[in-house]
């Protein structure tokens, strides 16, 4: 049992690396992924430069101390327009969390009103175009020093909100064209259950059309929770297991 995305509270997790740890050790994962958010200067949410070398330093202990019991990974979710490096750690995953317009960021993750803001104002309620957009940033990960690609289709996370046609010809066309650079480049794809953990979708990221795209053309796969509290450290590997 892996789980190589673990937030805690050196970016915006809830509890300490070791809480993490032991919460995983209780609950029967044996290969664990801790992970910082890449640091964005414009996001607090995500970990500042000078806590990198701590982070590290941290996690490097708790390998040492529980070596017998759990194997740790020190990762980096590494955001596509973070200006930090990735050297220094064991993997990194690449992210899409913004799309930029008008000099401004907007989250696609943080509330439906700022994705709904985003659309209305510079797509003019196109919800397609805007995925179009996202989907050639997710594309770009190939470009930048990562080993997993996030989330692949957070875009949908607010889907209750704003609502859309997954089998649309624009959506489909837009992350078969992400999917198949990214195949191309050798990344893995993460299985991500964040989304179902915090009650916003009912199934992962990528969604089950897209994980058998990525499973027929050979791509490797890989499991993380994106869980930021340790309850829910695990969360969902049984019903994806089969994937993996």
């Amino acid at each position: 049992m892996t789980d190589l995305h673990v937030h805690t509270n050196f970016c915006d997790g809830l509890t300490n690396p070791e809480m993490c740890v032991k919460a995983a050790i209780e609950c029967g994962v044996e290969r664990l992924g801790i992970v910082a958010h890449s640091y964005v200067p414009f996001d607090s949410a995500c970990m500042p430069l000078e806590r990198y070398p701590e982070f590290v330093k941290e996690v490097e202990r708790l390998k040492n101390t529980y070596t017998d019991r759990i194997d740790i990974l020190c990762g980096i979710e590494q955001d596509l327009c973070s200006p930090a490096p990735t050297d220094g750690f064991d993997f990194a995953i690449g992210s899409v969390h913004y799309i930029k317009q008008g000099g401004r960021y907007f989250s696609v993750d943080e509330t439906p009103e700022i994705l709904k803001e985003l659309i209305d104002k510079f797509y003019g309620g196109d919800f397609y175009a805007c995925a179009e957009d996202y989907f050639k940033n997710v594309s770009r990960l190939a470009e930048i020093k990562v080993d997993i690609v996030g989330h692949f289709d957070l875009i949908k996370k607010f889907m209750k909100y704003i609502p859309f046609d997954a089998s649309d010809s624009r959506y489909r066309n837009a992350w078969k064209t992400a999917a198949d650079a990214l195949l191309e480049h050798g990344c893995a794809f993460e299985i991500n259950t964040g989304g179902i953990s915090r009650g916003y979708i009912d199934k992962a990221y990528p969604s089950d059309e897209i994980l058998e795209y990525i499973k027929n053309r050979g791509g490797k796969l890989v499991f993380g929770s994106d869980a930021h509290r340790p309850e829910n450290i695990g969360f969902g590997w049984e019903k994806y297991q089969k994937y993996l």
